[in-house]
């Protein structure tokens, strides 16, 4: 996630750790886990709640797709600025922990639960209507993209808390040093990501957009929140505190809104009992 973006397209493959023996990649998978406790964590929760929602199998299938499309949204980006816009990886943690080119795998991974979160967030705003799929997935992207706005602030100024200057948008940005263009890119992963799990569901014959407990995600999203929140506010940035807690106050407010009116005035039919 460009929040926890640990490292360098120029650097990347310059380390003498960065072989590929099984030794040497587990040392990095074990530093991985040294190094980003708090992803791990809240990859930990998202299993967890998607094994009571979704179930085991549906919730690896989405993990499985979401990752590995993150990597490729995180790849083209650090050569041809597409989707998040360019930005470079700073090789920092190249000897810490563990690259798939120049991607750290805690980035793939925490693609994973905040897209989980975010659906969960949408399922339950759109709750009681038929909604379709594209809709679903696109409201999911957008949710995703919201966290985003808190998280990205606070990673540009990684050098001022635990996670590092790990990377840097060579242009600056107008949101508090990001580019508009990263937050774009993150509605269409999020998009695609939940879009393809909702396609992949259709195909093998069962409703992916059923589940049967989505508010312990939807506490993983507030979660993932609180702790950028907190971190804002532990480097002082206040304007950035604001900011982030006036978004937030105002989509909670439009997701009440949306979750209390008719599915007549969404132009959504309502589900039938």
């Amino acid at each position: 996630m460009a929040s926890w973006r640990a490292v360098t397209s120029t650097n990347a493959n310059m380390h003498p750790r960065s072989g590929t023996t099984p030794d040497v990649r587990m040392d990095l998978l074990i530093g991985t886990f040294v190094l980003r406790p708090y992803v791990f964590g809240f990859l930990a929760a998202f299993l967890a709640a998607g094994a009571v929602d979704l179930g085991v199998r549906r919730t690896l299938l989405f993990a499985a797709w979401v990752g590995p499309l993150a990597w490729l949204a995180e790849f083209t980006s650090t050569r041809i600025g597409i989707p998040f816009g360019l930005y470079n990886y700073t090789g920092t943690t190249r000897a810490q922990e563990l690259f798939i080119a120049d991607v750290p795998l805690m980035d793939c991974l925490s693609f994973t639960f905040l897209a989980y979160a975010a659906f969960c967030l949408a399922r339950v705003a759109l709750a009681g209507r038929r909604v379709p799929a594209p809709v679903m997935a696109l409201s999911a992207g957008v949710l995703m993209m919201l966290l985003d706005v808190v998280i990205d602030p606070v990673a540009v100024r990684g050098d001022r808390w635990f996670l590092g200057r790990i990377f840097f948008y060579p242009d600056g940005g107008v949101y508090f040093g990001v580019p508009l263009s990263n937050f774009a890119g993150w509605v269409v992963v999020g998009t695609l990501g939940v879009g393809g799990y909702l396609t992949l569901g259709r195909l093998g014959g069962w409703t992916a957009t059923s589940g049967r407990q989505p508010w312990p995600g939807i506490a993983l999203y507030y979660a993932v929140f609180g702790f950028n929140l907190a971190v804002t506010a532990w480097i002082a940035e206040w304007k950035l505190l604001v900011a982030s807690t006036t978004v937030h106050l105002a989509t909670a407010l439009l997701l009440w809104s949306v979750s209390q009116r008719p599915a007549e005035g969404l132009g959504l039919e309502k589900q039938q009992a």
